[in-house]
C-alpha cells in the first residue's frame, strides 16, 4: 500500500494523529504534523512511497507543529521536532513543509555514520550513477530535476549515500528542493511534474519542492554504481561542455562535500578513493537544459557500448 492509496481524509487523520509511516529508501520515517494545511502537498510529494506496518521499526520520528503561546496566532510559527527534541529555531508557519524536508535531511545526515554522506545530487541510468556535488547557485538541483523528468532515475537531490562495504549508492527518491529562478524553469520544462506552491522569503530565497517520479520511487531499492562525478556550473549563454577533471581534484571535490568524511577517518578516505578510481570525473558548464541532457545521455550510451 502506498501513500496515494489513502484518502485525503485518512492521510490528514494519520498526519495529525499517530503519524504517517512511510519508507524513503533504506529509512522508515514517521511524519506527524498539527499544521493541516501542509497535508495535501505532502501527500502529493510522497504519493508513490510505500507505507510501512504500524509495528515496523522507524528510523526517524519527525514532526512539524504550530508554535506555542502567542505564536499560534501572532506571526504564527512552525516548530520541527525529532524524537521529541526541537533542534532548530522556529520558522514562519508558511515554511512548515519546507522545514519538514530540511529537518529530515538533517536527521539522515546526523544519523548515517555507517555510510559516506555526500552533499550532492545523484541520478542513475540503469545501474550506473552520476554524482553531482556543487555549491549553491551552481544549477545542481535544476539539472537534477530536469534529468529526473527525462528518463534518468532520481536517487537524491541533496544527500548521496555511499555504502562503505561495496561503494554503491543507496537511493532515497525524496522531493527535489528548487529555489528562485529554478522553480519556473522546471515548471516550464516538465509541466507534468508536481511542484508545491512557492514559499517566499526563506533563508534560501523562494523555495518549492518537486515530487520524485513514480519510476524513481518504485526503483529506489536498486542500488547503483558510481560511474561519473560531474561538477556542474550554470553560466548564462554557455554552450554545454565537459572538461575532464584530474583524480586529485576529483578526490578533493568529493571529500570537501562529504559531510561525515572527518568522522569516518580511514573508512571515509578509502570510500572516496574507491569512488575516484571507478568514476570518470568532469567539470561541466551549461546554460540550456536540452543540451545538458543530451550530453548526459551520450555518456550513458557510451558506457553501454552503443556509440564510440
Amino acid at each position: 500500500m502506498r501513500i496515494r492509496d489513502l484518502s485525503p481524509a485518512d492521510f490528514l487523520a494519520r498526519l495529525g494523529g499517530d503519524g504517517v509511516r512511510l519508507a524513503a529508501g533504506p529509512f522508515n520515517c514517521r511524519l506527524q504534523s498539527g499544521i493541516p494545511e501542509i497535508a495535501d502537498e505532502l501527500a502529493r510529494l510522497y504519493a508513490h512511497h510505500p507505507l510501512v506496518a504500524p509495528d515496523a521499526f522507524v528510523d526517524f520520528h519527525v514532526g512539524v507543529g504550530p508554535g506555542r503561546g502567542l505564536r499560534r496566532w501572532l506571526r504564527p510559527q512552525a516548530v520541527f521536532s525529532v524524537d521529541g527534541v526541537e533542534p532548530f529555531t522556529p520558522l514562519p508557519r508558511n515554511q512548515a513543509l519546507a522545514m519538514l524536508e530540511w529537518g529530515l535531511n538533517w536527521c539522515i545526515t546526523a544519523y548515517s555514520q555507517h555510510l559516506l554522506v555526500i552533499h550532492a545530487a545523484c541520478v542513475a541510468r540503469g545501474d550506473r550513477a552520476v554524482i553531482l556535488p556543487a555549491p549553491p547557485g551552481s544549477g545542481k538541483s535544476t539539472l537534477c530535476a530536469a534529468l529526473a523528468n527525462r528518463g534518468w532515475r532520481l536517487l537524491s537531490d541533496e544527500l548521496t549515500l555511499i555504502r562503505l562495504d561495496t561503494g554503491e549508492v543507496m537511493g532515497l527518491a525524496r522531493p527535489v528542493n528548487l529555489k528562485n529562478a529554478s522553480i519556473d524553469i522546471i515548471r516550464a520544462y516538465a509541466p507534468e511534474a508536481f511542484l508545491t506552491r512557492p514559499v517566499h522569503d526563506t533563508t534560501k530565497g523562494t523555495v518549492a519542492l518537486m515530487a520524485p517520479t513514480e519510476a524513481s520511487v518504485l526503483a529506489v531499492g536498486k542500488w547503483a554504481r558510481p560511474t561519473w562525478m560531474i561538477l556542474p556550473r550554470y553560466r548564462p549563454g554557455a554552450d554545454a561542455r565537459l572538461e575532464p577533471m584530474g583524480s586529485g581534484a576529483a578526490f578533493l571535490q568529493i571529500a570537501d562535500n562529504a559531510m561525515n568524511y572527518h568522522i569516518l577517518g580511514t573508512h571515509g578516505f578509502a570510500a572516496v578513493g574507491r569512488m575516484v578510481d571507478h568514476c570518470r570525473s568532469f567539470n561541466f558548464e551549461y546554460s540550456r537544459l536540452d543540451e545538458a541532457i543530451a550530453i548526459f545521455d551520450r555518456l550513458a550510451r557510451e558506457a553501454e557500448g552503443d556509440t564510440p
